[in-house]
């Protein structure tokens, strides 16, 4: 034994009776620094440790020794503690087969390197979680930080990370796993904050988890209502943060604020009546003081609106209806009383310019969704991207994609808000990848459309006209018999968010190549039951999914992957050159950004049912550091999956 350990057998209970005189005698930790001795720490400490103290030593049915060691008990302390135990309670002295007193100061070295690098997370309970509005607004500045659904609040969904690259992607390896124990479709992206993931699930489960071991630290459910009736399964796709509050949408059309903490109930907001099937599966944004979200249930009937809440006290503060009525302005595009079942549901979050402080946000398809004779006209603010004022709810202008939508397709892709230079001058636009098979580049400050390309095979319309609206080829409108038309029900892609990488200027997004035979027939509105009017197919002639790079200047393809089969999964770029994106059939890819070139991938799982199961990648990753440890983060199925390099 070493003249450290001899001084300690003599002092060690001394030290526990806060002994100062015998503290003064005591060497330093002799390990600090060492890389070896950091490796074997960390494995006796996940070893012996963990089960009580947690992975990542923040504490479980044992106390935070990450705590204890900011409120200043020193590595001598912790030494004479593991050494001798603590009398009366589970704290055993520390024994084993080798030298214990080595190894003590090893499991040190691990925890002074927790706490030395910040490596180790906040608790929920800490003060980090306190997000303000200007955290918001800096997006991915600090890179322990995902603080909105896009990570920045324009949609960009670019993390300029760059400890992961191309050269090094091949050793991403999986780090740990989060079995949510929940069946549905996983849409979400993660709220991070300082070491710890705050995320929703199926059913409106929510947990907070440490993002280097993937511990829960709470977990939250949503006690539902019977009978409720989401048209496109029991999914939620994350929360909203703003202070030390959480704010996640219900499935029975309510909005709640949860505390950060603990995820107990702040207040509960109603958005709509879950019994006329309205629903609520959106990630809310935040703008200043308010809370922004939306109701579903295009397909039941209902009338869509976008909704304001205040973050404190969950007073309403203003809503939009999405369906115009008589004497409002766009009352005139619906024939009739068509309007009051009108649909277009707001489900997917939008985007916010602060230079011009708009909120823009999309909304969903009309209803019945195929029979267009019971509501003549354009049917606005369906199919439309919304430039609304975030204070009021004041409409600064739209833009209505597709015009009297028999189709079914939503404009609720989340927009990317920038500055391009198109035809040598700069504009300053919102663009997004549209379900009907168009790539939109739009003037953000006026709503004039600048680029609208097909960046999927679409035979509907033979393009764009000057004024923005599609020139129609006929043979398209669904009957009785049947209609093929090119892309399907799904879109050319869905609500799955892309990503912009400004410095090479491209969009990446995950497309869908599938088309759909058309059914229209006539049906009796009924309150809370479905009214679509018709019916829709995809054909099986071919189809495949891709993902696609798109120049946004000129909305023309750069390259393309191609995948065996059509899905949902979200994108997300990084600095360094890299483009994760999941696929069909269950698996995570990282491309180069440049080239689509694969570089690697990793198998999640998958079934040929995954749409109705829930198996299978519906979400975007992300990814972000936790001390000086970059991660990517993919839920899949009914799990959490975290990457870091090994």
């Amino acid at each position: 034994m070493g003249t450290f350990g001899r001084v300690w057998v003599s002092c060690g209970l001394l030290m526990l009776a806060g002994n100062a005189a015998c503290q003064e005698t005591i060497a330093s930790n002799p390990f600090a620094g060492n890389a070896q001795a950091l490796r074997e720490g960390t494995a006796i400490f996940q070893t012996h440790c963990a089960a009580c103290h947690g992975g990542n030593a923040t504490g479980g049915s044992g106390p935070s020794l990450i705590a204890a060691m900011q409120r200043g008990i020193t590595n001598e302390h912790l030494f004479a503690t593991i050494t001798h135990g603590v009398p009366g309670t589970s704290m055993a002295a520390y024994s084993s087969a080798g030298d214990s007193t080595t190894e003590v100061w090893k499991v040190i070295t691990y925890l002074s390197s927790l706490q030395g690098k910040n490596d180790a997370p906040a608790t929920a309970h800490g003060p980090a979680a306190d997000i303000k509005w200007s955290d918001l607004l800096a997006g991915l500045k600090d890179p322990q930080r995902w603080l909105s659904y896009s990570g920045d609040l324009r949609g960009e969904r670019h993390s300029p990370l760059v400890q992961i690259t191309p050269k090094n992607v091949a050793n991403l390896k999986s780090q740990w796993t989060f079995q949510t124990g929940t069946q549905g479709k996983f849409e979400a992206t993660p709220i991070v904050i300082d070491g710890v993931l705050y995320i929703t699930g199926a059913n409106n489960f929510a947990w907070a988890i440490d993002a280097r071991t993937g511990r829960q630290i709470w977990k939250y459910q949503r006690e539902l209502p019977p009978g409720l009736k989401p048209c496109c399964g029991m999914v939620n796709r994350g929360f909203a943060v703003l202070g030390g509050k959480l704010f996640m949408a219900t499935l029975d059309a309510h909005l709640l604020a949860l505390d950060i903490r603990d995820g107990s109930v702040v207040w509960d907001a109603v958005m709509g009546d879950h019994k006329l099937a309205y629903t609520a599966t959106i990630a809310p944004m935040v703008v200043r003081d308010k809370v922004i979200a939306g109701v579903g249930g295009g397909e039941f009937g209902v009338r869509g609106s976008v909704q304001a809440f205040d973050a404190a006290t969950g007073k309403p503060a203003w809503k939009f209806f999405t369906t115009a009525a008589p004497g409002e302005s766009g009352g005139e595009s619906w024939s009739g009383d068509s309007w009051k079942t009108g649909g277009g549901p707001v489900w997917a979050p939008g985007s916010y310019d602060p230079e011009t402080d708009t909120l823009f946000i999309g909304t969903g398809n009309p209803g019945p969704d195929y029979n267009g004779s019971v509501r003549e006209g354009d049917n606005l603010y369906t199919d439309s991207l919304l430039a609304l004022d975030p204070a009021t709810g004041r409409l600064k202008w739209y833009f209505q994609f597709t015009p009297h939508d028999v189709h079914d397709w939503d404009a609720t892709q989340t927009p990317i808000v920038t500055d391009l230079r198109i035809a040598g001058q700069m504009r300053k636009v919102v663009m997004t990848s549209n379900r009907n098979g168009f790539f939109y580049v739009l003037d953000r400050v006026t709503g004039k459309h600048i680029v609208a390309e097909p960046f999927v095979t679409q035979d509907w319309a033979s393009s764009i006209g000057p004024d923005g609206r599609p020139i129609l080829t006929p043979g398209h409108t669904p009957d009785a018999k049947g209609t093929a038309t090119c892309p399907d029900l799904f879109g050319g892609t869905n609500f799955n968010p892309t990503s912009y990488d400004a410095s090479l200027g491209l969009v990446f997004v995950s497309v869908r190549e599938i088309c759909s035979t058309y059914n229209s027939f006539d049906e009796k509105y009924v309150p809370g039951q479905k009214y679509t009017d018709g019916s829709a197919s995809s054909l099986p002639k071919e189809p495949y999914g891709a993902l696609r790079a798109i120049d946004a200047a000129t909305g023309q393809r750069r390259w393309e992957f191609k995948h065996e089969k059509v899905g949902f999964p979200g994108v997300t770029s990084t600095a360094s050159g890299l483009v994760f994106a999941g696929d069909a059939t269950g698996s995570l890819h990282a491309f180069d950004s440049r080239t689509g070139k694969d570089l690697w991938s990793y198998e999640l799982g998958w079934s040929p049912d995954a749409y109705s199961s829930g198996t299978g990648i519906f979400a975007a990753p992300t990814t972000f550091m936790v001390g000086n440890r970059q991660y990517v983060l993919i839920p899949s199925g009914t799990l959490l999956t975290a990457f870091a390099l090994q």
